[in-house]
């Protein structure tokens, strides 16, 4: 296995690094109602939120199944929806299905804007040298002209999203230049080694909202929300059988998502995603690891190779 260090992968984990997240969903959603249509379909509090604030949050279904995620940004006259591209329109059917006499309108503006993350350990003083200043709380935003900065990371390093019209792409890049761009598979190897889960490859519509171990997403006292009695009673009678973990495997090579890791005779885990590590020099990856053997340090095994559950690097 090449323990080649890319430029992009080694920036994310020791400087900075930037992504082009343009192929995300971005979805403006306007109307007197929004913010209590909003508080009513998703699992954190959106209807308190000012201009200037935003929090991560979850879709669920009535059966209490992760729909989606979203980054949420609350602006004067609108709320900013940032997701997955795979839930793109499914959220925005979702959204749209529930709207029965409320004053909101869902804009999809994913066509006409651009995202560009910029992360790792010296992110904010890479964005810092660009604008007049960062946001400081995490999903908290400042207006950089017609360009909004945000304060959230897809990969679990510190990071930013600069969201911009679609024009304004090409300029914004020319100002990034010295900076390594990521790819797509820096980013996923930084994610796993961080511990920080993606919808669609860790969390889907199979898992609870407290088996992703995402509980920021989630306020426990506000009001009704689709699939809040699902939620509720998982918290109240602790019925969770599962955790979602990050695990070092020593091994080069990469195990397929669905593979199970064992303790003695008993099965442990499932492996959600994996990606071989060049910084560790092993295999990291995240897996539902029953709750019996969730805690870290606790010694797994794949087919006799020597794995673990551990904490994030």
């Amino acid at each position: 296995m090449d323990d080649t260090l890319s430029a992009g992968y080694e920036g994310l984990r020791q400087s900075a690094a930037w992504l082009d997240l343009s192929g995300r969903g971005r979805l403006r959603i306007s109307g007197e109602d929004r913010a209590r249509l909003l508080n009513a379909m998703a699992t954190n509090q959106v209807q308190s939120l000012q201009p200037g604030q935003g929090c991560y949050l979850f879709f669920l279904n009535a059966q209490g199944r992760i729909l989606g995620d979203a980054n949420v940004f609350c602006f004067a006259d609108h709320l900013l929806l940032d997701t997955e591209p795979e839930t793109r329109q499914k959220l925005l059917e979702h959204l749209d299905r529930y709207i029965i006499a409320d004053d909101v309108t869902i804009e999809d503006v994913t066509e006409t804007t651009a995202a560009i993350a910029v992360e790792g350990p010296q992110a904010e003083a890479v964005v810092a040298s660009l604008a007049m200043g960062v946001p400081e709380t995490a999903g908290s935003w400042t207006s950089w002209g017609s360009r909004t900065i945000a304060r959230v990371s897809s990969t679990g390093s510190a990071g930013f999203c600069i969201f911009a019209p679609a024009g304004e792409k090409a300029s914004l890049l020319a100002q990034l230049t010295g900076i390594p761009q990521a790819t797509p598979d820096d980013a996923r190897t930084v994610r796993i080694e961080h511990g920080r889960p993606r919808y669609g490859e860790e969390i889907t519509e199979r898992y609870l909202v407290q088996e992703t171990g995402q509980l920021q997403a989630v306020n426990f006292s506000k009001g009704c929300y689709l699939g809040q009695e699902i939620v509720e009673r998982v918290r109240s009678r602790a019925q969770i059988h599962r955790l979602l973990h990050r695990i070092e495997i020593d091994t080069a090579e990469i195990p397929a998502a669905g593979t199970k890791l064992t303790s003695g005779d008993a099965e442990a885990a499932e492996i959600a995603s994996a990606a071989y590590s060049p910084g560790l020099g092993k295999v990291a990856a995240m897996a539902y690891v029953r709750v019996q053997f969730a805690k870290p340090g606790t010694e797994l095994s794949w087919g006799g190779v020597p794995a673990r559950v551990s904490l994030p690097s």
